[in-house]
């Protein structure tokens, strides 16, 4: 038999606001267990929730870019299931009245074009986290999450391999970082997806029987988890079994998805509208406001590079996956207006240093401006594009101004012609052989003369100017 996977998509994007939704406690990342909690976020009897204002907004803005129907009138519901992370026994989300409705994004997958509809994307709270420890033999609950806003974003079952999954999260996390709505941070649980997966014979109109992958953290172990899932799909239906709606965990060290519980439907969790809270009335003059000022999404900015800056749609593609990286390449080229060579440095070197240190192009010791001034000093001769590449590490490291480094390790570049002029007497007149092979019409022993001339210069020499004044030399 010959499947189709059909795949849809659920994210919990965490809002970036300092308090949470419904409460004044911190979401700041990693803080002592139960460090930022209060009445209303550990459900104590008579605290009541106010609604954050500040994760209204930013689910307005991530809407306006996805192109989503704004409900005029959403409403926050109880969604009931008892968890021990859950300290009220349920949580505040939203229903059939969301922030977001109907909307869309586009993607490129293999150099293929694809819009994936956006079903819904609404706001709720977070749960806390179970922490298990095995040397105090037991477990333990940290509400400091508890409460923290996130951005549900669902789509329509548009995707079918992991390839599509892998574009379509990579692109959602780049708009919701450019919008400034999350920080994207998936090893922090900032970006979490949860893959709903199912195969159903080439063919056939209905949908087969889904299975949730649980709270994946990696878009690498989105693709291996959904990978494998429609291996072990195929092989239940292919020996005559029956697959199960039910919610599965990727086991990493395994490398398979393992039964976590049996998939629950909207009915099981009884969701009714929450009585602390009224419906949110959307003004219809802040969401022109907020639409005014939108940024720079990643697509159209990607174009700009293209047609603004003549870039391949490699360099553009690269640059403008991370909006710090697209501010740094620009402010570099509003002081050294040569797009390409910019975009070889941003690229190459300081990619590869930043990398390294896994730090953001907005924290990179080599400031635009420092960038520039070793580029000029390229430019002018003063120092070779090799030598300049070879300290590029150290300037990254010292943070230093590029021709005082140059001048403390002795790297000016030799371009001095009285200089060079008698560097290359002496080597052709130890050279007398080469000098009459290159005279007698064989000119690729230049190079080999070029070479020596550098050497005895200590690598200072300009090579462009050895060349020309050689080869004059040797026509004389």
């Amino acid at each position: 038999m010959t499947y189709e996977t059909v795949i849809g998509v659920e994210v919990h994007a965490q809002l970036q606001t300092r308090t949470k939704l419904f409460c004044g406690c911190s979401t700041s990342f990693g803080q002592s267990p139960n460090s930022q909690v209060c009445p209303t976020c550990l459900g104590l009897p008579g605290s009541l929730p106010v609604l954050n204002q500040a994760a209204v907004e930013l689910a307005i803005r991530a809407g306006l870019a996805l192109h989503c129907e704004l409900t005029g009138s959403n409403q926050f519901s109880r969604k009931n299931y008892f968890y021990p992370d859950l300290p009220k026994g349920y949580q505040i989300s939203q229903y059939d009245l969301p922030i977001c409705g109907m909307g869309w994004l586009d993607i490129t997958v293999n150099g293929r074009d694809k819009r994936v509809r956006i079903r819904r994307a609404h706001l709720e709270e977070d749960a806390g986290k179970n922490l298990h420890d095995d040397q105090l033999d037991g477990s333990g609950v940290d509400l400091n999450r508890a409460g923290t806003p996130l951005l549900e974003i669902v789509t329509e079952p548009d995707l079918h391999s992991s390839d599509e999954v892998d574009a379509y999260l990579k692109a959602l996390r780049e708009v919701l970082v450019y919008l400034g709505v999350c920080d994207g941070n998936m090893e922090q649980g900032s970006f979490r997806c949860e893959p709903n997966v199912s195969i159903r014979p080439v063919g056939q109109s209905y949908l087969g029987t889904k299975v949730e992958l649980k709270n994946i953290n990696s878009f690498r172990y989105a693709k291996e988890a959904i990978e494998f899932e429609v291996r072990r799909q195929q092989e239940v239906l292919d020996e005559g079994g029956t697959l199960r709606q039910e919610t599965r965990l990727w086991d990493v060290q395994r490398g398979q998805t393992a039964v976590m519980r049996s998939k629950e439907e909207a009915h099981d969790y009884r969701y009714f509208p929450d009585p602390d809270l009224l419906p949110v009335q959307l003004d219809e003059e802040w969401i022109k406001e907020l639409s005014s000022k939108l940024p720079e999404l990643p697509g159209e900015k990607f174009q700009r590079f293209l047609d603004e800056y003549g870039l391949p749609e490699y360099d553009a593609k690269i640059l403008t996956e991370s909006k710090e990286l697209a501010e740094y390449f620009e402010a570099c080229v509003q002081l050294y207006p040569q797009s390409k060579i910019v975009s070889n440095w941003v690229m190459g070197e300081l990619l590869r240093e930043l990398n390294q240190q896994g730090i953001r192009a907005s924290a990179s010791p080599v400031s635009p401006e420092r960038l520039v001034e070793l580029l000029q000093l390229v430019e002018t001769g003063t120092v070779s594009l090799k030598v300049a590449r070879e300290l590029f590490p150290e300037l990254y490291l010292s943070g230093k101004n590029p021709e005082d480094l140059v001048k403390e390790k002795g790297l000016l570049q030799l371009s001095d012609e009285g200089q060079l002029e008698a560097l290359i007497e002496t080597v052709l007149a130890s050279h007398p052989s080469q000098v009459e092979q290159y005279r007698n019409g064989k000119e690729t022993v230049l190079g080999y003369i070029v070479g020596q001339v550098m050497k005895a210069s200590g690598g200072k020499a300009n090579p462009g100017k050895v060349n020309t004044l050689l080869k004059n030399k040797l026509s004389a």
